[in-house]
């Protein structure tokens, strides 16, 4: 099971697991992106994306934003160790129950990402789950994922979703 960000971020990974031989599919959870026209749009970009690739995406029924504020609220600080667990978690324990052979996320893709510490929370959410996290780091194709985004005229998204990347993106 992949957990997936946004449609440019799958780009590289997918193709990278596919050669692997992993028969992937995706899992869109992402309670930090704000607002939800953001949301839906990141949303649309990768329904898209994946009909043309013929990619599998579980999701959730409602738009969680509620549940990141709850983990970030006065820890702002520290929010991505709490928004990395959050949705590696949920993911993990998805791909329990799917009997998935193991989970990653595309978060490994993104050079702006903090990957020692998702590779830590991976390892630990995955010992906690029962379930094993493949570690791949994907930023080696950054460039060629970034190219063929741009190709396929995807929307590309300049910050990381929530609100607090957002306000660092405007006024820093």
């Amino acid at each position: 099971m992949l957990h997936i960000c946004c449609a440019p971020c799958t780009i590289y990974p997918l193709e990278i697991l596919r050669k692997e031989g992993h028969d992937v599919c995706g899992h869109f959870y992402n309670p930090n992106i704000h607002p939800y026209s953001e949301y839906k749009r990141r949303l649309d970009t990768l329904d898209a994306y994946a009909g043309q690739e013929s990619l599998g995406v579980m999701r959730e029924d409602a738009y969680p934003l509620a549940e990141f504020l709850r983990q970030v609220a006065f820890r702002e600080e520290d929010r991505c160790r709490h928004c990395y667990r959050l949705r590696l978690a949920r993911t993990a324990e998805i791909a329990k129950k799917g009997r998935f052979d193991a989970f990653t996320t595309t978060l490994l893709y993104s050079r702006f990402q903090k990957h020692d510490l998702i590779r830590s929370i991976g390892d630990t959410v995955a010992g906690m789950q029962g379930i094993p996290f493949l570690y791949r780091d994907f930023r080696e194709g950054w460039s060629e994922g970034v190219r063929i985004s741009k190709e396929l005229g995807m929307y590309r998204q300049q910050y990381c979703g929530c609100i607090y990347s957002e306000k660092d993106r405007c006024y820093d």
